[in-house]
């Protein structure tokens, strides 16, 4: 356990915090997968990705964009990990990474658009109850209270 030299003592605990807080390698790759979702065309491609898989030519009319523009967010995505591919024969198809951080990020886009989800079960849901959950399930019960937005 490392001793922070901290200059002031407000008695709230702040080394405890220090110690669970992850590594700066960490950090930085949360901000690199952040940095993909800064741009809002490749938002668009990954909210339609989210509830679909589809190909280069659908999703390039889909945002109205060129299938060269989209490949190159769609390689983005991709080697961010967000996303994945499959071919059949000479198409290539992209979704939604099986992956929890990917999933996290479907649910979180989807609660921050105040949507449902247009492919989830009845049963099932893209909200805040997801998200509390995975917090929880975590050990970040604040996380949602930033998370999701209040329904007024």
């Amino acid at each position: 356990m490392p001793h922070y030299n901290l200059p002031h003592n407000h008695g709230q605990n702040i080394e405890k915090v220090l110690n669970k807080m992850p590594s700066a390698e960490g950090f930085k790759d949360i901000s690199f997968l952040f940095q993909q979702l800064g741009d809002p065309t490749r938002l668009r491609i990954l909210w339609l990705l989210c509830h679909c898989e589809e190909c280069v030519c659908n999703l390039a009319a889909a945002v109205d964009m060129s299938a060269p523009a989209v490949s190159h967010h769609l390689r983005i995505l991709k080697k961010s990990g967000i996303i994945s591919s499959r071919r059949d024969g000479k198409e290539v198809y992209y979704s939604l990474s099986d992956t929890p951080q990917a999933k996290l990020l479907h649910h979180a886009i989807d609660a921050l658009f105040e949507i449902s989800c247009p492919t989830e079960r009845p049963d099932e849901t893209c909200s805040a109850s997801f998200i509390s959950s995975r917090a929880a399930a975590n050990g970040n019960a604040s996380i949602s209270a930033c998370l999701v937005p209040s329904r007024k």
